[in-house]
């Protein structure tokens, strides 16, 4: 018999499956209850905060994804993030995060840190001297995000999460920016994978989750137990739709990408760019880190103007095709302005450390003719300059 690969087998979670009607398609399962047995005599499913099938065909094919044990979806990005901080950072214990994390990943910790829960350091993982002395703190988490976002760094998972295992910590990364199929952090040595499975697995900007990856099963089995604690899981129509997502993640990424390389090529040379950041460039700090562990660079761009905030406004004055929205991931091309919109909750200070400037702009390049693409970025460049 054929030994199927990952992906054939992710892609096909559920389907043929069903036992009451033969539907090619697994049903969705709205129940919020199911029948007992008799007393004390629960079947496998009771109560859909605690395990509902429709979800489970999501986790299997997420955990399938990503070669892990066990995966635990949750009802958003930030809640598989605050499952992991109560599953796994003790009271009065101490997280290390990347500097320039996603604004909603900084508050949190941030917020968690000011009421006492634990402590946090936001520390430049490019920087050894940074990382090696926030290491020495004895954290019970490192909490990666690579390529990060908005300006797109790279870190390196396997020799960050050793050093981290050496210092004790649990490997968090957060593999949001390029799903599965082009980056598995566990196979680099880290213990828990984060999806905002809004972004690229669901693809279609009508669902909100998150999900939580464990290398192992002792920690998914602590996860799934907290995340029923909490109240975090993922209902069943977003897992529905967010499984229907994966099955046409393969084709999406590739037009993607592509598109992605087409723009890159439009911003590298125009004068209006002051920087331009996107892994694949050769002369992108991280790019030989990114060739060895991703298997394709995204289509995550970042480009900062010369002339700041305002070379920004006139860039999006008038802007075709590219809707000016937070989130990424989707078949639309998305733009946002980071500094007001995705990292506003950030402090000034935090912003500035991190290197987000008025001038900056991400781009999440969608599925649309590449000519059109290109067209109308040159124009908004024109504007800009």
């Amino acid at each position: 018999m054929a030994d199927l690969g990952r992906w054939t087998r992710a892609v096909r979670t559920g389907m043929g499956a069903d036992p009451a009607v033969g539907a090619v398609v697994p049903p969705i399962y709205l129940s919020t209850n199911y029948l007992f047995d008799g007393m004390g005599q629960p079947g496998a499913y009771d109560y859909s905060r605690s395990n509902n099938p429709t979800r489970d065909l999501l986790s299997d094919a997420l955990a399938t994804l990503e070669g892990g044990a066990g995966a635990t979806a949750v009802g958003t990005g930030l809640a598989a993030i605050t499952l992991i901080a109560e599953a796994f950072i003790p009271a009065g214990g101490r997280a290390v995060v990347q500097h320039d994390a996603y604004g909603g990943t900084w508050r949190l910790f941030a917020f968690l840190a000011e009421q006492g829960r634990f402590d946090v350091d936001f520390v430049d993982f490019n920087d050894p001297a940074a990382f090696q002395a926030a290491l020495g703190q004895n954290p019970a988490v490192v909490w990666i995000e690579t390529p990060s976002n908005p300006l797109l760094r790279i870190t390196d998972i396997a020799a960050a999460s050793a050093a981290a295992h050496d210092a004790g910590a649990l490997v968090v990364a957060d593999n949001t920016f390029l799903s599965p199929l082009l980056q598995r952090p566990l196979e680099h040595g880290a213990d828990l994978v984060v999806h905002s499975t809004t972004k690229f697995l669901n693809g279609h900007s009508d669902v909100v989750g998150g999900a939580v990856i464990a290398a192992t099963q002792e920690q998914h089995e602590r996860l799934r137990l907290w995340g029923n604690a909490l109240g975090l899981t993922a209902g069943a129509f977003d897992s529905y739709l967010a499984l229907r997502g994966i099955r046409t993640l393969d084709a999406r990424l590739r037009v993607h990408q592509e598109n992605a390389a087409v723009l890159v090529e439009v911003l590298r040379t125009h004068p209006a760019v002051a920087r331009l950041y996107y892994p694949g460039l050769p002369e992108h700090p991280g790019h030989e880190v990114a060739a060895r562990q991703q298997s394709g660079f995204g289509s995550l761009i970042s480009l900062e103007l010369h002339g700041g905030v305002q070379a920004a406004e006139r860039f999006l004055d008038g802007l075709l095709i590219f809707h000016l929205a937070e989130s990424l991931g989707g078949v639309e091309s998305l733009i946002c302005h980071p500094d007001s919109m995705t990292h506003a909750g950030m402090s000034p200070e935090a912003r500035a450390t991190a290197g987000i400037t008025g001038g900056l702009l991400r781009m999440s390049v969608g599925v649309e003719s590449a000519d059109d693409l290109a067209t109308v970025v040159s124009e908004a460049l024109e504007r800009a300059s």
